[in-house]
C-alpha cells in the first residue's frame, strides 16, 4: 500500500479520455493554430511554410530520447510535469505576441512546447501500457483515438472562434457582408467599387461599399479572373495596406537537371505517362466568378489598425480570395482597399456566406486564447498528479551515474533491434498502411478536381461536409468498434477481419473514379464506409505497437514503434501526388489496391500470442 494520495488502481475512465485530449492538444496547436496566428498577424506565407514546417520534427525524431524518458524518473512523473511545462510555454507565446520580434521568440517558445509535447507522448503511452492491463489496451485504444481527434477539433475550431470573438470585441465594430450566390442575376465586377475620398462621420469607423453582393455563380474566364484578383492585389500594395516582405534569400543557380532526374526519375515517369497515363482531356479554362467590396476608415484613426475579413458562416464555397489583412493609419485611411470574395467554379446552386470585417486587437486576441490553454493544461497536469494511480511498474531505470546512464541508454535500442524476427516487425510497422498512406495524400484533392481531370468536381463545402464531418464521424465509429470488438476476443482472432476492413474499402475509390458519380449522397456513403474501414483496422496497429513494446523498455520501444509508423507514412506519402500526377486518378486506385498486398503479406508472418488483448 502506497503512501500517495493515488492508488496503485484506478478506473481507466479516470484518466485515459483527459490523457489523451492533453496529448492531442499542443499537436494541434503547435501544427496548425501557429499558422492561423502567424498568418492573423501577418508574417509572409513563405516564412510560415518554412519556419512552421520544423516544428513537426520533435515527433518524428522522438524515439532518439525515449530512453531517457524510461530510465529517469517514472513515467507518471515526465507526464503531469511536461503538462506543466507545455502549459508555461503557451503562456510565453500568449505574453510575446505583442512584443515587435513576436515572430522569433515565439517560435522558439513553440520550438520548445514541441519538444515538451513529444517527451509527454512518449510518457503517456509508455504510462499506457503500464498501467492498463492488455484486455485494458484493447478495449480503450479506440477511445485514445476518439479524445486525441476531439483535441484536434477543440484546438482548430473551438480555440480559433475564441480568439476571434476577443477579436471582434476589442476594435472597431464589425460589419457584416452578406454574399448571396444567385443564378441568374447579372455579372458583376468587371471593374472594382469605391468609395468617397474623405467621407468623414463624428466616430471612428469601418466603411464599405455594400452590405450586400449577389454573384452569378456562373464560371467567368480564368484569365479575366486570374487578372481581376492581380489587379486587387496590386490595388492594396500600392496603397500600402498590404506590404511586401524583402526577398532575403537568394535565387539558385539554374544548372539544369541533376543526375537522379535525368537517370531515373524522368525514364520512370516516361514509362508511366506511356503505359499508364490517362488520356488527355481539356483542362477547364474557367474560374469562379468574384465580388469585390471597397473598405475606407471614416476618419483619420490616428494609429495603425489592422482589418481583417474573415468567413464567419454559411458555405463555404465562398471564400476570400484577396484582402484578409489590411493595415490603416493616418497615411491611406481615405483609399479603398478591395476586399475579394470568389465562388468555387463548381458551384451550381443559390446559396449564401456571411463575412465580417473586424478591426479589433489581434496579439491581444491570441495573448488571451493561450492564457486560456495555459490554464487548461495548468489544470489538467495538476489533475493528472494526482488522479493516475501509480502502477508498481512505473519505476525509473538502472542507471546510477553518468556511465550507467550511457549504457543503459544504448543498451534499450538494441533491445530493441534485438528482438526475436524483428525484421519482419519492423516490415510490419513500415508496410501494414502502404496503400493507406499513399491514398490519404490524394482523397482531398481527388474530391475537389474537376471532372474532366478524373475528380468528382465537388465545392468545399461539399468536401467538408463529406470528408470533414461524415468522414471523421465513420472514422472515429470504426475506432471505437475496433477497441470494443479486440478487447472481447483478442487480437489475434479479429487480425486478419482487421487487416480486410482496413484495405477492402479502398477498392470504393476505384468505382468513384470510374463512375464519377454526382449524388452527393452516394460519394458520401462511400467515404463514410472507407473511413470506417480505416478506424477500424487501424486498430489492429496501434494493438500490435503494444504487443513488440512488451518488456522491461517498453515505454521507449513504444515510441521507436511510432517512429517507424511515421516513417510509414511519410515516405509512400511523398511520391503519391507525383504518381496520381502521371497515371491518372482511375490507374492510381487501382495501383492502392496493389499496393495493399505487403500488408497481407506480412501479417502472414508476424509472431502473435493468441492470448494478447483477450477478455480474461
Amino acid at each position: 500500500m502506497t503512501s500517495e494520495s493515488s492508488p496503485a488502481k484506478r478506473s481507466p475512465w479516470a484518466w485515459v479520455p483527459t490523457l489523451y485530449l492533453i496529448q492531442g492538444l499542443p499537436f494541434a496547436i503547435v501544427n496548425s493554430v501557429s499558422v492561423i496566428v502567424y498568418k492573423s498577424l501577418g508574417v509572409s506565407n513563405a516564412d510560415i511554410a518554412f519556419y512552421t514546417a520544423w516544428l513537426y520534427l520533435p515527433w518524428v525524431v522522438k524515439p532518439l530520447w525515449s530512453p531517457v524518458v524510461d530510465i529517469l524518473r517514472t513515467r507518471r512523473w515526465w507526464i503531469w510535469t511536461t503538462q506543466l511545462l507545455m502549459g508555461a510555454g503557451f503562456a510565453g507565446v500568449g505574453l510575446t505576441l505583442p512584443l515587435p520580434m513576436f515572430f522569433q521568440a515565439s517560435l522558439v517558445i513553440f520550438y520548445l512546447v514541441a519538444f515538451a509535447s513529444a517527451t509527454h507522448d512518449i510518457a503517456a503511452d509508455g504510462y499506457y501500457l503500464l498501467a492498463t492491463t492488455e484486455k485494458e489496451q484493447s478495449f480503450y485504444v479506440g477511445i485514445r483515438s476518439t479524445f486525441f481527434r476531439i483535441a484536434n477539433i477543440f484546438g482548430q475550431g473551438l480555440l480559433v472562434i475564441l480568439a476571434g470573438v476577443i477579436q471582434s470585441n476589442t476594435g472597431l465594430p464589425n460589419v457584416k457582408i452578406e454574399v448571396a450566390a444567385k443564378p441568374g442575376v447579372a455579372m458583376v465586377q468587371s471593374a472594382f467599387p469605391t468609395l468617397a475620398a474623405g467621407t468623414s462621420t463624428n466616430e471612428l469607423s469601418v466603411v464599405v461599399s455594400a452590405a450586400q453582393l449577389e454573384i452569378s455563380p456562373e464560371p467567368r474566364p480564368k484569365t479575366e479572373i486570374a487578372g481581376l484578383i492581380a489587379a486587387a492585389k496590386q490595388s492594396n500594395l500600392t496603397n500600402q495596406f498590404t506590404r511586401l516582405r524583402q526577398q532575403t534569400s537568394a535565387a539558385k543557380k539554374d544548372d539544369g537537371p541533376g543526375w537522379w532526374t535525368r537517370s531515373v526519375s524522368k525514364p520512370l515517369e516516361n514509362f508511366l505517362r506511356r503505359h499508364f497515363g490517362p488520356e488527355e482531356k481539356a483542362k477547364s479554362e474557367v474560374a469562379g466568378n468574384i465580388g469585390v467590396v471597397a473598405i475606407q476608415l471614416s476618419q483619420p484613426p490616428g494609429k495603425e489598425i489592422v482589418v481583417t475579413p474573415a468567413f464567419k458562416s454559411g458555405d463555404k464555397s465562398i471564400s476570400l480570395a484577396e484582402g484578409a489583412r489590411l493595415v490603416f493609419d493616418d497615411s491611406n485611411w481615405n483609399k479603398t482597399a478591395l476586399a475579394v470574395v470568389q465562388l468555387d467554379p463548381k458551384l451550381k446552386t443559390a446559396t449564401s456566406a456571411t463575412f465580417e470585417i473586424r478591426s479589433g486587437n489581434i496579439a491581444l486576441s491570441w495573448t488571451v486564447t493561450f492564457l486560456v490553454v495555459t490554464g487548461l493544461m495548468a489544470g489538467f497536469g495538476l489533475w493528472h498528479k494526482f488522479i493516475l494511480p501509480r502502477p508498481a511498474k512505473d519505476v525509473p531505470g538502472d542507471a546510477q551515474n553518468i556511465a550507467a546512464f550511457i549504457k543503459e541508454f544504448f543498451k534499450t535500442f538494441g533491445a530493441f533491434f534485438a528482438k526475436e524476427r524483428i525484421g519482419i516487425l519492423i516490415a510490419f510497422l513500415l508496410l501494414y498502411r502502404f496503400g493507406e498512406s499513399q491514398l490519404m495524400k490524394m482523397v482531398v484533392p481527388f474530391l475537389l478536381d474537376a471532372r474532366e481531370v478524373g475528380g468528382l468536381g465537388l465545392t468545399t463545402g461539399q468536401v467538408g461536409w463529406v470528408y470533414g464531418t461524415m468522414g471523421i464521424i465513420g472514422l472515429t465509429c470504426g475506432g471505437l468498434l475496433g477497441g470494443m470488438v479486440a478487447s472481447r476476443h483478442g487480437l489475434k482472432t479479429w487480425l486478419w477481419v482487421m487487416v480486410c476492413i482496413i484495405h477492402i474499402p479502398d477498392a470504393i475509390f476505384i468505382y468513384l473514379a470510374y463512375a464519377q458519380p454526382d449524388n452527393l449522397a452516394i460519394v458520401t456513403a462511400c467515404i463514410a464506409i472507407e473511413q470506417f474501414g480505416y478506424g477500424f483496422g487501424f486498430t489492429a496497429y496501434m494493438l500490435y505497437m503494444i504487443y513488440i513494446a512488451r518488456g522491461k523498455h517498453q515505454t521507449a520501444h513504444y515510441a521507436i514503434c511510432t517512429g517507424f509508423m511515421a516513417l510509414g507514412m511519410m515516405i509512400p506519402g511523398m511520391w503519391s501526388g507525383w504518381l496520381q500526377e502521371i497515371i491518372g486518378y482511375q490507374h492510381f486506385f487501382v495501383w492502392v489496391i496493389l499496393a495493399t498486398i505487403p500488408s497481407f503479406l506480412v501479417v502472414l508472418l508476424i509472431p502473435l500470442d493468441k492470448e494478447f488483448g483477450k477478455k480474461a
